[in-house]
């Protein structure tokens, strides 16, 4: 029995004599990573359930930046897993509901104007009172906190793919029969992986925007602080320590290369067999992660059984598929959303209301004011996006047109869009006066560190997303490079920019207030 075993999952049984081989590197490669994930998971489970500690001490050696880097990274990943929920959910609801969509479209823009900091104050107070003696309460808080610093691109990305799957592809789900979570799965997902992967991308980046002020924070008198990359880069920057805070930048480097490699650059390579062209490309991206599983005997026989249990699956599904049930099935789907819907009208009514009474409040003499200094932002707020639009559009069509340039650049507009923009405000601010630029001006720039990877990235997932026969056809017909920018890559590319400029717009609204 154990024999078959082992010849099942590692191939023949002398072969385990032979560690050496290729394949039983990769197998252990695999093996090891498990039991190290395992370990820090545990770590992990021990510090959100551990007591409660009012005051958390930041350790500034360079030792402890390696268990200060993981906890971070793991935070981002659970609220990226909470985003994408979020955004199968919401983007769905709006994309198919046309009655709340006139709702949810709207919200969805005034909620990723809100500033980060302006759900802090509410999460943490609520979630320390629900969790008074553990840590699970500061980490949900910061896990949300990180949430509302991803969540809305990524449900802007899938929401505009949603409502732009071509109508023949539409038209053969409709001919094979496909209930509401088949097209889902089969149609509407497939097509906008690719842009949901790249506005991933940027959502984690932009969590990563916000995180000495996620981990690092005071309501009034209360000092909270957890143990991560943020509390100890906030710290290294209150007690001006040089070398913690280039260790700082250095661990954060590490983080999002690393994350670069293990997720996303793999993420990229699956996602190109989703693209929706009748020729292949001539270079395809390539990740050695890949490579690697691919040669593990292990995986390949765990994705055998996945494949075998998913091939019965489908066919026991379209074998049972009935046309009542299915009616069935969207009239349990109407009623759900109407009652979510009339939730969703009610908080928002009960929110209306509130706002008006404090704007109420509001003196007379003070609204000219605001409407003047809302006015000017709104100003700078369009000068950012317009300025981001120059130089990532041309940049973003360079990386996704090139495999090449995606795959020695992805990394590198990772890191940069990730790097915490706060720690470069003095660099700038400082620049800016050596040229005796004021900051009612300066403040664009400033802006723009939080808005211009918006657009990049959108743009590198528009380009990536052309047909390879359209790029042929191009070639053939020898078009210049302005006319193919004109007649093929706009036109290609502008849904995406639209995104871009939305929740770019967004993005400025949240760099104002740090």
């Amino acid at each position: 029995m154990l024999n078959r075993i082992i010849d099942t999952v590692w191939g023949q049984a002398n072969a385990l004599f032979f560690p050496f081989r290729r394949r039983r590197w990769a197998d252990l490669v695999v093996i090891l990573t498990g039991c190290a994930l395992l370990f820090g998971l545990v770590q992990l489970g021990q510090q959100w359930t551990g007591a409660k500690r009012p005051v958390v001490e930041i350790d500034l050696s360079p030792w402890s930046l390696p268990l200060y880097t993981f906890f971070s990274m793991m935070r981002g990943l659970v609220a990226y897993v909470i985003s994408l929920a979020f955004t199968l959910v919401y983007a769905y609801w709006a994309a198919k509901d046309s009655r709340a969509e006139k709702l949810l479209v709207p919200l969805l823009d005034i909620l990723q104007s809100i500033p980060v900091l302006g759900f802090m104050p509410g999460l943490v107070l609520a979630l320390v009172a629900v969790f008074p003696h553990s840590n699970l309460g500061l980490e949900l808080a910061a896990i949300l906190m990180i949430f509302t610093g991803q969540a809305w691109n990524m449900t802007f990305s899938l929401y505009h793919s949603l409502k732009s799957v071509p109508q023949d592809l539409q038209e053969a789900a409709t001919v094979y029969g496909f209930s509401w979570w088949e097209r889902l799965k089969w149609v509407e997902l497939p097509y906008g992986t690719s842009g949901l992967v790249w506005n991933s991308m940027m959502s984690m980046a932009g969590g990563w925007f916000f995180l000495m002020i996620t981990e690092a924070f005071k309501l009034g008198d209360q000092d909270f602080r957890l143990p991560g990359l943020g509390s100890y880069m906030s710290v290294a920057v209150e007690k001006g320590d040089t070398t913690a805070m280039i260790c700082a930048i250095v661990a954060m480097v590490g983080m999002i290369v690393f994350l670069d490699q293990v997720l996303w650059r793999p993420v990229v390579v699956w996602a190109q067999r989703f693209r929706v062209e009748e020729t292949s490309q001539g270079e395809q991206p390539r990740s050695w992660l890949l490579r690697l599983l691919r040669r593990s005997r292990l995986v390949r026989w765990l994705e055998a059984r996945r494949v075998h249990r998913r091939g019965q699956g489908l066919g026991q599904v379209r074998s049972a598929a009935r046309p009542r049930a299915a009616r069935r099935a969207n009239t349990i789907q109407r009623a759900v959303a109407n009652a979510a819907l009339l939730a969703l009208l009610a908080v928002v009514v009960w929110g209306a209301v509130s706002l008006a009474q404090y704007l109420w409040a509001i003196p007379g003499r003070q609204w000219s004011y605001l409407t003047r200094a809302g006015g000017l932002t709104l100003v700078r707020v369009l000068a950012s996006t317009a300025l981001g639009t120059l130089w990532a559009v041309p940049a973003g069509l360079a990386i996704g047109l090139s495999p090449r340039l995606s795959r020695i650049l992805q990394p590198v507009v990772q890191v940069a869009a990730s790097f915490p923009a706060p720690m470069l405000f003095p660099v700038v601010i400082a620049t800016l006066a050596r040229f005796h630029i004021g900051l009612n001006y300066g403040c664009v720039l400033l802006m723009l560190l939080g808005t211009q990877w918006y657009i990049l990235f959108n743009v590198i997932a528009g380009s990536m997303a052309i047909p390879g026969d359209l790029k042929e056809a191009a070639t053939s017909f020898g078009l210049s490079r302005w006319q193919r920018f004109k007649a093929l890559y706009l036109p290609a590319t502008f849904p995406y920019m639209v995104t871009g400029w939305v929740t770019a717009a967004g993005g400025a609204w949240n760099a104002i207030i740090v």
